[in-house]
């Protein structure tokens, strides 16, 4: 299976499809007629190294990425063909484990066929040194940095400390996995039942009053309040654990 290694890169997780058609300009096959699977290897590994070089929206990440090309289902008979068109599946994209197309534009019998690729994405990283139990709050001793495939999930890596420093695990988290933004969540406020101040906030004006909630909170999380007169409000936690209600 081909392996290529691109030189260092700043990419997105989320190639543009523009970057992609752009890149499809350079398939030609040199005027000969092409249908072997080393043919079609060698055209697609050209097209996907030309549309991860030409990526360029700005990342804060430096990533390495690295590219596996699959192969065609052996028992394939092509028609001979003299211009092979790569190009993405809707609904693809250039990260984890993925496919492109590869259509026929100029022969006798035109066909269109798929070929598996990985795309990796190599790069620094959070991962656990311990096992950390739901609800547990992570602190820096949790984990160290080290260079992993981004890739590898279709879950955003953390990549700055202060994005999980704090936090709680979301569920049983074991120790080699590398932090994705699933994993963590801001650490309950309150429980259901708690007693809690209500800001009603209107265009210059803040009304104070309470209720109880109806269920946990965290920061930024939406919830129900049962107000001291029986009405249900919901509103947005804020870093006091107030619940704040827009009017």
């Amino acid at each position: 299976m081909p392996h290529l290694v691109f030189a260092t890169l700043a990419v997105s997780s989320r190639l543009s499809r523009a970057v992609v058609r752009a890149a499809a300009c350079v398939l030609v096959s040199g005027g000969a007629a092409v249908a072997s699977a080393q043919d079609l290897t060698e055209i697609s590994s050209q097209w996907l190294q030309g549309a991860l070089t030409d990526q360029t929206a700005t990342q804060t990440m430096p990533l390495r990425m690295e590219v596996q090309v699959g192969k065609l289902d052996p028992r394939l008979n092509l028609a001979p063909c003299q211009r092979v068109e790569p190009y993405l599946p809707s609904g693809s994209k250039l990260w984890g484990r993925t496919r492109i197309g590869m259509r026929c534009v100029e022969g006798a019998r035109p066909w269109n066929v798929f070929l598996p690729v990985t795309i990796k994405a190599l790069g620094p990283a959070w991962v656990l040194t311990s096992n950390v139990s739901m609800g547990e709050q992570l602190t820096h001793d949790h984990a160290m940095q080290s260079e992993v495939d981004w890739a590898e999930s279709p879950h955003s890596i953390i990549a700055m400390p202060d994005d999980w420093v704090g936090q709680t695990a979301a569920r049983n988290l074991t120790a080699g996995m590398a932090l994705r933004q699933t994993m963590v969540k801001a650490p309950q406020l309150f429980k259901p039942g708690t007693g809690v101040k209500v800001l009603a906030q209107g265009g210059g004006f803040t009304v104070t009053s309470s209720g109880k909630a109806l269920e946990g909170g965290s920061v930024g999380q939406t919830v129900r309040v049962r107000m001291d007169n029986g009405r249900t409000v919901t509103g947005t936690v804020n870093q006091q654990g107030d619940v704040v209600v827009a009017q």
